[in-house]
Formats: structure tokens, sequence, C-alpha cells
């Protein structure tokens, strides 16, 4: 497991390296495998996934090559609509009776209230970078529909060569 984690960091860093991102932001919620509802299926398949590990490798590598990371929980990011502009809560701090705009019309496809479609992980990304954009100073301006509508996927397993080893040298600044 600690192979395939590190593999993992080195994957995503060299790839943020490549795309010249120097921020990563990761959506978290302690204990939220420990209280996971799911199906028994869908346990067997998540809950083993060392993501506390993974968090941790990011935290020794980031700094390393100039990349800033920061953690937030990510209550309700899934619901709230990020076109919209709905206010997003921390857990526990949701008023009595608060809906969100939009809804999920189902698996991967989000609706706003003014009718757009939207991938759905890419709706509660946005939400997720929202949290902290002041904080790491990011500009949101450029987030809009067709960033939220045409998502990049990588599959991290099949770009897992030998080449996950090599550092993007071409792509690291002066140390």
């Amino acid at each position: 497991m600690r192979d395939a984690v590190n593999k993992a960091a080195r994957f995503i860093i060299n790839q943020c390296l490549k795309d010249r991102i120097g921020n990563l932001i990761i959506g978290w919620n302690d204990g939220q495998k420990n209280g996971s509802k799911m199906s028994k299926r869908g346990n067997q398949n998540v809950v083993p996934i060392p993501t506390g590990r993974l968090i941790e490798r990011f935290k020794q590598l980031c700094p390393e090559y100039g990349i800033k990371i920061a953690v937030t929980e990510e209550a309700y990011t899934s619901k709230a609509s990020y076109l919209d502009g709905d206010r997003l809560y921390k857990h526990g701090e949701k008023p009595k009776g608060w809906k969100p705009s939009g809804q999920r019309v189902k698996r991967g496809l989000y609706q706003t209230s003014t009718g757009i479609l939207v991938n759905a992980k890419c709706n509660g990304a946005a939400n997720i970078l929202t949290k902290v954009a002041t904080q790491l100073g990011v500009n949101l301006a450029k987030v809009g529909r067709g960033a939220l509508t045409l998502p990049r996927r990588v599959d991290l397993f099949k770009g897992l060569s030998k080449s996950y080893r090599k550092r993007c040298v071409a792509c690291l600044g002066p140390a």
C-alpha cells in the first residue's frame, strides 16, 4: 500500500508540474470513512483507500517543488451549486431549512437553478476551491461553465509506468 501511495503522489506531483499548477487543494472530512453509510460493496471499495497517508505524502512533496497545499473540509460541496453562488457552510453550521439552488439529476450530472448541466464532480471541486480561494489568493474568474462541463480525466493507474519516477525536470525552476 505504501508503494501505491508513493506512486500516486509522484504521478500527481509530476502532473501538477507539467501543467504548471501551483496549488493542490484536497477536500477531506475527519472521520469520513468511520461513519460511511454506503453499501457493503461501496464500503469495501472506498474504506481501504489510505487517503490520510496520501495527504501526508503530499505535505512532504509539495513544498519541495514549490506547490502550495491546502486541505479543507468539504461539507455540502456536492450539494451546493458553484455557478449559482450557493453559500458553503462548515459541517454542523448549516442553518435549518437551507436548500441548495441546484440538484444532482443523475450520477455525475448536476443541474443549476437556471438549468445548466455541469459535471457533478467538477461542481464539487469548484466548491472546494471556493472554500480556500481567498486563503491561497486564487482568482476564480476563469472557473466558469466551460471548465465545469468538460473535465479532463487522468487515469492514475494507466499513467503509472516507470515514468512516475522521473521528475519533471523541465518544469522545475531553480532550487
